[in-house]
């Protein structure tokens, strides 16, 4: 059987669409990756003890994947209580507006980068490359990438705002701790519309507690848009034996006519 990719969808802004693989034999989606602790019948044993590097730390290498992305990327609070998020005033107008609107606006919709943490969240796989020094994620939704930077370097002090931000990460215990700034405010934080500006400041914890699992805690801090900061739990599953695949949104794409938003 092929394999599928579907896009989630807030409003219409995320289009449903179903990617069809070309045949496997055409493809490297069932070839065993190396590394894998297998249980006797051959299956991947996901809860076997998570690997690590020649430093000691857990290597995060592998592709993985939110498996409630469709939840979290339309409301990247879906498990908090409203009052847990405490918007400014013309945040929370900004929110309303998106909502009544049905997410019409989102900029995802006309192929623009989610931006962090809202590529963490979408159903899509990403694949994690561990290296001395650096953290490089290869993510198949939008065939963009993001480096974290473990050299011990700052976050610049004047960035150029980026869709994506910039990254540094630094080790607290088994725990990757991911600190990153410098974004543009033309992302939203979730296609439900949970807006944010310049002054965005978002951290990372990643902890993978065994072989096949990774919680995933985020914090948002942005003085600007919300009156304290808020943290969402998820959790992401190692992916084996297969591959990303190509993504492309801007080819084609014949979503934005049909968005119906007021």
């Amino acid at each position: 059987m092929p394999r599928k990719r579907r896009i989630g969808q807030a409003g219409a802004a995320w289009a449903i669409v179903v990617y069809m693989a070309a045949p496997l034999g055409a493809q490297w989606l069932k070839i065993p990756s190396p590394g894998i602790p297998r249980t006797a019948d051959g299956k991947p044993n996901l809860t076997a003890p998570a690997p690590r590097g020649q430093d000691g730390k857990p290597d995060l290498s592998g592709i993985w994947q939110q498996p409630n992305g469709v939840k979290y990327t339309v409301n990247l609070a879906a498990d908090l209580k409203p009052g847990d998020v405490p918007m400014q005033p013309w945040a929370a107008e900004v929110y309303k507006h998106r909502q009544d609107t049905l997410s019409k606006e989102d900029p995802v919709g006309t192929c623009h980068l989610p931006g962090v943490p809202q590529m963490n969240a979408v159903p899509y796989p990403y694949k994690i490359l561990q290296y001395r020094g650096e953290i490089t994620i290869l993510y198949e939704a939008f065939a963009t990438f993001r480096q974290i930077f473990t050299d011990g370097r700052a976050l610049p002090d004047d960035p150029n705002p980026t869709w994506m931000g910039y990254s540094v990460g630094k080790w607290d215990g088994d725990t990757l701790v991911v600190q990153s700034a410098g974004f543009n405010d033309q992302t939203w934080l979730d296609t439900g519309g949970h807006p944010h500006t310049e002054a965005l400041r978002v951290t990372e914890r990643f902890h993978r507690r065994d072989f096949g699992h990774i919680d995933l805690k985020t914090t948002i801090d942005d003085p600007k848009a919300y009156t304290r900061p808020w943290t969402v739990t998820y959790e992401l599953r190692l992916m084996p034996d297969t591959e990303l695949l190509e993504y492309l949104c801007t080819e084609n794409n014949r979503d934005t006519q049909h968005l119906v938003g007021k």
